[in-house]
This record gives structure tokens, C-alpha cells and sequence, in this order.
């Protein structure tokens, strides 16, 4: 229920329920929707994406590779810190209304099919998003209750989480 930024003569608002059977199962995540810079896929398990109802949250483990380690420097610094996603709307799954006010249109999604990917971008379509880097620190401390998956302690250690987040629908 957030407009969006102007998507070039439209606004748009995502409603609540809209990824309630969405495809999230090959979802990438990228660095400025860009396929060249994937930092995590959720069917390699290094990219978990989840909704409860202040939105859509994404948690990734980056590679060890130059532009994730440029990324975490950007984030750390502050110059990039929010969110965007790549998805499909089927037919019929969206509502256009005109807002002649301000003089453009508003696509209202009901329904999205599938999700291709989340990023962590410099410009957002939506500017209620966030998108933050995790310590080690934390990640240990989020985790301390929990097994490690694969019981690797020096993985936990290296892990570096971006985490994402969107304010709430409603």
C-alpha cells in the first residue's frame, strides 16, 4: 500500500497478500538488477527470501568476490542502503487507476506470479526500503540458539548477511 517512485509516468503500490503463491523458487539476488553481480540464489541456498506483514525480507551470504566486497564497502559507508525486485504480474493481477491530481497513473499489483530476483540498488523504485550489512557479531549472536546447518563455525565467522527489509504494507 506504498506508492512508488514515478516508474516513468506511473506510480505503482504493491497490496498486501500480492506474493501469496508467487514462484520464489529459483529467486536471485543481484546488485542493481545486474545477472553479472549475483550475490546469493535461493536454490543454492545462499539467498533466503521470506514475508510476514510489514513486507517482503531478504537475507543473503555474498560470494568472496571483488564487487560483493565493493558492495559491503558501499553499504558500510552509507552510499547505498535500500531495495528493489524483479517480479511478473499475470493478467488481470493488477488494477490502473488515474490520479489526476498529480497527473499520472497508478498500477495497484493484486497478484504477482513470480520473483526473479531482489537487489540492493542505488536507486529504488520504492524508497521505504532498506537494506543493511549484519556483523559477523550479529550474525553469531542471531544464530547462537541455533545449529549451524552444516555445523562449520569458521563459515558462521566469515559469513557477511545483507539484510533487507521494507517498511510496512499497511
Amino acid at each position: 500500500n506504498q506508492l512508488s517512485e514515478n516508474l516513468g509516468g506511473f506510480r505503482e503500490q504493491i497490496k498486501p497478500g500480492a506474493f501469496d503463491g508467487c514462484d520464489m523458487t529459483d529467486v536471485r539476488c543481484l546488485f542493481n538488477h545486474d545477472d553479472n553481480q549475483v550475490l546469493g540464489r535461493t536454490a543454492s541456498k545462499t539467498l533466503t527470501i521470506t514475508r510476514d506483514a510489514s513486507g517482503l525480507h531478504f537475507e543473503c551470504d555474498p560470494p568472496e568476490t571483488t564487487y560483493a566486497r565493493d558492495l559491503a564497502v558501499c553499504m558500510d559507508r552509507g552510499d547505498v542502503d535500500q531495495c528493489s525486485f524483479s517480479f511478473i504480474v499475470p493478467p488481470g493481477g493488477a488494477e490502473w487507476t488515474e490520479d489526476r491530481d498529480a497527473g499520472y497513473q497508478i498500477r495497484t499489483v493484486n497478484k504477482i506470479s513470480r520473483l526473479f530476483d531482489v537487489s540492493v540498488v542505488t536507486y529504488p523504485a520504492y524508497t521505504q526500503t532498506s537494506a543493511d550489512l549484519r556483523s559477523n557479531a550479529d550474525i553469531l549472536s542471531d544464530r547462537q540458539d541455533q545449529p549451524a546447518g552444516d555445523g562449520s563455525l569458521d563459515r558462521l565467522r566469515r559469513e557477511l548477511d545483507i539484510v533487507c527489509g521494507v517498511t510496512p504494507l499497511e
